[in-house]
């Protein structure tokens, strides 16, 4: 019910679905001047919701700076979260991925920078899965493929959303013996726009984790007259993904699991 709720609430308030539901509102009642005043405030808002300078300065202000491998220190297990494939795609003989491929990619990079000893990947089959293989066993295939031992990994795969990724990993951790967590040096890795609810939510569980973002939606500002001007259907998504972000750190705050 929380997650029904949550969803629900994230959809209303969608810059996309208020632009929609004002000019619909418009259209119904277009004979009268609040009517027309509804059209032009959703045009005028759709405007604003696709200019890519804002929404990119916006996604660039949210996300934190990213880290350079060099000087990272060796940490005991990296855990990367899941939710980066394609998992009702099919064949499963390989692993499709989505825009969160850094995740994985930069795992690897740093298992072979010798800079991560153990690799944690948490994520089970998501709510309506076609297959019974999780997204952490898909990314392990990958990354045994890339070069990383099979012994160096350790898969949750029960986990359907953030605050599951950290109890579950948690428990994970104490299942393989590591249960002196003061000592115990963990880099969290996930997309950056998602980075302050996920070590929140590691946090709330006595995990303390440094912090490695990947995935990153912003690029350096830059005010041109394309930037400034063009319409930009990304620019929409972009609003999305941080309006939908904004909403799950809300409702876990409510919720307590942060």
């Amino acid at each position: 019910m929380f997650f029904f709720i949550s969803q629900v609430a994230s959809f209303i308030i969608m810059p996309l679905s208020i632009c929609l539901a004002m000019l619909l509102s418009g259209l119904v009642f277009i004979h009268k001047d609040w009517g027309k005043q509804l059209i032009m405030g959703g045009i005028t808002l759709l405007l604003f919701f696709s200019n890519s300078y804002v929404s990119n300065q916006l996604m660039h202000a949210w996300e934190p700076e990213p880290r350079q491998f060099e000087g990272l220190p060796v940490y005991d297990i990296g855990i990367v979260l899941t939710g980066v494939t394609l998992i009702d795609k099919l064949p499963k003989d390989r692993t499709f991925f989505n825009k969160g491929a850094d995740r994985v990619t930069h795992t690897i990079q740093l298992y072979k920078m010798g800079k991560l000893k153990k690799i944690l990947i948490s994520g089970g089959l998501g709510f309506s899965p076609i297959h019974p293989k999780s997204e952490a066993e898909s990314l392990a295939d990958f990354m045994i493929w890339a070069g990383v031992k099979k012994s160096d990994l350790i898969l949750e795969t029960e986990a359907k959303n953030t605050r599951e990724n950290a109890l579950f990993s948690h428990r994970t951790l104490e299942e393989n013996g590591y249960v002196d967590f003061p000592s115990t040096k963990i880099l969290l890795i996930t997309s950056a726009f998602h980075m302050k609810r996920a070590k929140a939510c590691f946090v709330k569980t006595g995990l303390y984790p440094d912090t490695f973002p990947t995935d990153y939606y912003s690029s350096s500002p830059n005010l041109t007259s394309k930037s400034l001007i063009e319409p930009s259907i990304h620019s929409i998504s972009i609003w999305h993904i941080l309006v939908k972000e904004w909403v799950g750190i809300l409702a876990y705050q409510m919720a307590g699991y942060i």
